[in-house]
């Protein structure tokens, strides 16, 4: 989790809805995957702000030919990040792209570090108990629905083969059928 938080392209969000139906089925303690995922995410984003406060922005805002425009990118950036830093870093948790970008981002345009971390905190714990709570609740009707989709999946089975075999005897004698010379 915290590798995927920091930026790495590592499935974290994965891990945590098997680690909740791990939990469902008995194999885990579902407080203990709330505590490591919530750890990972907010150890994982504290890395990814430091990287785009001490790296990124400069990165960014290099010489070259867009040199200038991207400053003025971060530049807008960081007052975005002063309006809307705190709701960006917390429901950001909750959305893909965002998850990594706005750690980096909130970083590269010097957000308050307090800041940062109280929102990424609530935000961390928060993802972590819903993400690994709907896996938690499919760990925990794995059996029934698995039963119920074994059933669903032997009854289309079946019922292809019955198509089949039908669709084949009509095919028989409508041909049959057509072959046979009608009488005047």
């Amino acid at each position: 989790m915290a590798g995927e938080s920091a930026g790495l392209p590592i499935p974290g969000e994965t891990s945590i809805l098997i680690g909740g139906a791990l939990a469902g089925s008995g194999e885990l303690e579902l407080p203990l995957v709330w505590v490591i995922a919530a750890a990972g995410a907010i150890i994982g984003d504290n890395i990814g702000y430091l990287f785009g406060r001490h790296f990124l922005r400069r990165v960014i805002t290099g010489s070259g030919r867009f040199a200038h425009r991207m400053e003025r990118s971060v530049e807008r950036s960081e007052v975005y990040f002063r309006r809307h830093g705190g709701k960006t870093v917390f429901f950001g948790r909750w959305l893909p792209v965002l998850r990594v970008t706005a750690a980096w981002m909130a970083g590269a345009s010097h957000m308050e570090w307090r800041r940062f971390a109280v929102f990424n905190a609530l935000g961390g714990i928060g993802w972590a108990i819903t993400i690994s709570s709907l896996g938690y609740v499919a760990g925990k009707s794995a059996d029934s629905v698995v039963g119920v989709l074994g059933i669903l999946a032997l009854m289309i089975v079946l019922l292809a083969v019955f198509s089949h075999w039908w669709l084949r005897r009509l095919g028989r004698s409508g041909s049959a059928e057509e072959l046979e010379p009608r009488g005047p």
